[in-house]
């Protein structure tokens, strides 16, 4: 049998150092199997090694040393060309020989030897129009002296062993270079009066009168030749002592080159320059107008390691969570979260300001900068909002991709998070929990009972948005894998007949679960049309779980960007509900505080929320949206007042950016940044990300960063040892405006019930609308109903499904 195995190994600094080595094999005997295993990890783990120490900062030289002393052969010339050519100090690479050989001397590393050999020469006078003779053509001696000798204007002749009258040629030489690893070959009688010469070479011959029994010689004869030669070195003590020398200046060289370009904490990234059209094309369009850098360019740029990063095709991968240990001591950068007022059916553009403040703080005002975004839900790209990814010229490339997660995700084990590797575990918790179940002490029993629920044919096709919305809940919030692990081990699936609760840790499934998700913990890479680096992760459901991008993201994205860099991300819905959850729920477990928080607005939204007329998607935008309307607008304000109070209520400083539209005036401009000041905001700013770009958001890039230097403590708005009827209260007053809230029995039970068992103290995540969707502006007096209460025992929140009763006539303006 002929068996062939091909070797891939992807490495290194270009955007793949690709070697593909062939090994054909006769046979399959078993000791040939296990040799070809054991060359082929020597040669992965060499080719690892060097590139760690090629993507260290703190390396500026490597050097292979020749010849490899391996057992297992490898290929010196692979090996050599695997150092990254700014770091090849001993400019051996092909790289920096091709370089030399052009006579690109200035832009490249010169091999240490020959380059000694050159400062020996320069010292006895000017080597031009001298007849130079070369003995040796090795490309660590031979080959280069020959290009150094012929750039400095000497006349070159190279010889080798296989010359002939090689005495001949000798004598015609000023300059003598031998390097040809044969002791004593160059006699002196062949020396020319006055000749330079530099003998390269290092060899042993026996010497009795020695106690090692050999003494070292090189390839020149020197007790005659020094009597001919007017300089000569000797060996030892000759061109090695310049070789170790000329190794620490080509290593200082190194260090040099990269300081002029090294800014401390500063990334080395290049921007995609837009050239926005005045006709403004399609989403899609524009989006397939760009080519976005590999992703391995990318990871680079941001100070990833290549061991650090999975990629996934040339354009997105996922990032490992030991890159946190790696940048435990960094300070974490600034951190802003972008929320909006109540959004309308169409969306009004908080992840495209998301992702256009990146770019504008990364492309336009220099400083690093990260975006963190949830994964689309659905409803985000069916007709309904906006395309979850960004519009225009702010958003994430490449848009099919980010979509596919979603769609491909059952057929993409490997892909992404939940949809992708998580359906079969959600659907078999959901079997579990809502089949016919009878369960019995021991897990073994509830086990078969969990399995006995499969066989159920009215329960396939079915979906459990609860534990769905849980799992991927978990992924939001968990803080570490172990974190991960214990969230999902506690997920409560079903009850036992007398009430108690089961876990995925009772039914021994956690240890699946946990390695179902080894992958999709890890956030995923990708870029903005400008060229900056994002994480997509996580699509929580924003009614029964925070809705925001996962802690582990931000925490990555806050140690890359360091202490001057800012990290964007985005809390779902609007700050009443959206921004509740991302402080009350997300950073009580993160740790983290908000520096900045964005209020996103629109002018039509506003006139929207002051009592304009509906608008479906698909369907014709009225022409109150369209034409300037300042009582609407004068109305819809006060909506932006009190979401903005909102905002204020978590004590950070807050920036309201309204994204602005073609069919905006400039007087409901004015309009809107006067009563956002008036409401409390530091600043109001127009932008336009979807019509420019980063370019569009500069000036709300600069009113985030005077934001974040100001002086600011961020408080919950609750307390998590009240009871849980007082948290619901504290946030329906707060921040709906309701007079009081009202426990209908079943979650009045499910509240005695979750407080006996101990989970009082958790946050709660008000589910659903709280109030009626019709009304407009700022709904008061009203009764806040909950229906029922419910438990994220995994995730570690209680969420209260709501409904609304009004018990006197909406306020109005």
């Amino acid at each position: 049998m002929l068996c062939r195995s091909a070797i891939h190994l992807v490495e290194g600094l270009a955007d793949h150092l690709f070697l593909l080595t062939y090994v054909f094999q006769v046979g399959d005997r078993d000791d040939s199997n296990l040799y070809i295993t054991m060359k082929l990890k020597a040669a992965a783990e060499v080719l690892r090694c060097i590139v760690t120490v090629n993507e260290n900062p703190e390396v500026h030289g490597l050097i292979v040393q020749l010849p490899l002393d391996s057992v297992n052969t490898m290929d010196p010339e692979k090996v050599i060309n695997a150092v990254a050519p700014e770091k090849d100090v001993d400019g051996l690479t092909s790289i920096n020989a091709g370089k030399l050989s052009r006579g690109n001397l200035g832009d490249c590393f010169i091999p240490c030897t020959p380059k000694g050999c050159m400062e020996l020469i320069r010292q006895t006078g000017d080597m031009a129009g001298k007849n130079a003779v070369v003995i040796g053509r090795s490309k660590v001696v031979g080959a280069p002296m020959y290009s150094l000798l012929l750039w400095s204007h000497a006349t070159v002749t190279s010889c080798h062993s296989k010359t002939t009258d090689l005495a001949a040629q000798v004598g015609r030489a000023d300059i003598l270079v031998v390097g040809a690893g044969r002791a004593e070959m160059v006699k002196g009688a062949w020396v020319k009066q006055g000749a330079v010469v530099i003998d390269c070479g290092i060899n042993h011959v026996p010497d009795p009168s020695r106690a090692s029994g050999v003494r070292v010689v090189g390839d020149v004869h020197y007790p005659s030749a020094k009597e001919r030669a007017g300089y000569i070195t000797q060996v030892p003590g000759g061109v090695g002592p310049m070789t170790v020398a000329m190794l620490m200046e080509n290593t200082v060289q190194s260090a040099k080159h990269f300081l002029k370009t090294y800014q401390p904490r500063k990334w080395n990234i290049s921007y995609t320059k837009l050239k926005p059209q005045k006709s403004q094309p399609s989403d899609t369009t524009l989006a397939h107008s760009c080519t976005p850098k590999t992703i391995g360019q990318l990871a680079r740029e941001v100070g990833l390691f290549s061991k650090e990063v999975e990629p996934y095709g040339t354009t997105r991968a996922k990032v490992r969570l030991e890159i946190i240990n790696r940048f435990k001591a960094q300070p974490d950068g600034k951190y802003v979260v972008v929320t909006g007022i109540t959004p309308t059916p169409l969306g009004e553009g908080k992840a495209t300001t998301t992702l256009g403040l990146a770019q504008a703080l990364g492309a336009h005002l220099h400083v690093n900068s990260f975006a963190c975004v949830c994964q689309p839900s659905q409803g985000s790209y069916f007709g309904v909002k906006g395309g979850g990814v960004g519009g225009g010229y702010s958003q994430v490339l490449p848009r099919e991709e980010v979509h596919l997660y979603h769609s491909l995700g059952p057929l993409r084990r490997r892909s992404v998070e939940g949809p992708d590797s998580s359906p079969l575990c959600f659907r078999y918790i959901f079997y579990f929990s809502r089949g016919p179940c009878n369960l019995c002490v021991g897990h073994k029993h509830a086990q078969a009972a969990f399995l006995d629920c499969l066989k159920h044919p009215h329960l396939q096709g079915e979906l459990c948005r609860s534990v769905a919305s849980e799992v991927m809940a978990v992924l939001v919030l968990s803080t570490s894998l172990e974190d991960m692990r214990c969230r999902l081990a506690r997920t409560v699936v079903a009850y036992s007949r007398v009430g108690n609760p089961v876990t995925t840790e009772d039914l021994g499934i956690s240890g699946v679960l946990a390695a179902l998700m080894r992958e999709a913990v890890m956030p995923n890479l990708m870029q903005t049309m400008e060229g900056s680096p994002v994480f997509v992760h996580t699509c929580p459901l924003s009614d029964i779980a925070p809705g925001n991008s996962s802690i582990l993201a931000d925490q990555i994205a806050l140690k890359l960007v360091g202490p001057e860099g800012f990290v964007v991300t985005e809390a779902g819905g609007g700050a009443e509900t959206g921004m509740e959850r991302f402080v009350d729920i997300k950073c009580r477990a993160s740790g983290l505080c908000p520096d900045v928080m964005v209020m996103v607005a629109s002018v039509r939204a506003l006139k929207m929320h002051g009592g304009g007329p509906a608008v479906t998607a698909g369907s014709v935008m009225p022409k109150e949206y369209l034409e300037e309307n300042l009582t609407l607008l004068e109305n819809g304000c006060i909506h932006l007042k009190r979401q903005v109070e909102n905002a204020m209520a978590f004590g950070l400083p807050v920036v309201v950016a309204i994204n602005t539209f073609s069919s905006d005036t400039g007087a409901e401009l004015e309009l809107v940044c006067a009563r956002a000041k008036q409401a409390g905001g530091v600043e109001a700013v127009p932008c336009s990300p979807w019509a420019e770009g980063g370019a569009g958001a500069v000036e709300l890039g600069q009113a985030v960063r005077r934001a974040a230097d100001t002086p600011h403590r961020m408080n919950f708005l609750y307390d998590l040892e009240i009871p849980i009827v007082n948290k619901i209260r504290t946030i329906a007053r707060s921040m709906y405006g309701a007079d009081n809230v009202e426990l209908l029995p079943e979650a009045q039970r499910k509240s005695t019930l979750f407080s006996k068992q101990g989970l009082a103290n958790l946050p709660v995540c008000m589910a659903k609308t709280h109030h009626d969707a019709e009304r407009k502006g700022v709904p008061t007096g009203f009764t806040l109903l909950v229906r029922d209460v419910s438990v994220h025992a995994g995730a570690g929140f209680l969420y209260a499904s709501v409904g609304w009763v009004s018990t006197e006539a909406l306020m109005r303006p």
